[in-house]
């Protein structure tokens, strides 16, 4: 019911930026919370920023004053602004749909996109 495809991903070298974006429908936009997280090998996938339906944003620890999340002005693209970035950023990173919005994050079960992988080089 719900499809999300997420590009813009590739390689950069560390102190670089790179800007991931997702497709999403108006529909999906008004009525769901929308998110980024990323997962590494080896390790849990970890959430990064979300926006609710009205537009609040909220930022991990690991990505505050570097990572930027925004919708576009027709509300079809989820976008991610990413700078400085490091090595340890390297991951597949994944949008999301969320049903729910709780202490200031998405929640619930939803629907998922494909990922697109972050390659940071030292």
């Amino acid at each position: 019911q719900v499809q999300l495809v997420e590009s813009g991903g590739g390689s950069v070298q560390a102190g670089g930026s790179l800007r991931l974006s997702c497709a999403v429908s108006e529909y999906t936009s008004r009525n769901y919370c929308l998110g980024w997280f990323r997962q590494a090998p080896g390790k849990e996938r970890e959430g990064l920023a979300y926006i609710s339906w009205s537009g609040t944003t909220t930022y991990s620890d690991s990505v505050k004053g570097r990572f930027t999340i925004s919708k576009d002005n027709a509300k079809t693209n989820l976008n991610l602004q990413m700078n400085s970035l490091k090595p340890e950023d390297t991951a597949k990173y994944f949008c999301a749909a969320l049903p729910g919005w709780s202490n200031s994050v998405c929640v619930g079960s939803g629907y998922w996109g494909q990922g697109t992988q972050v390659t940071v080089s030292s």
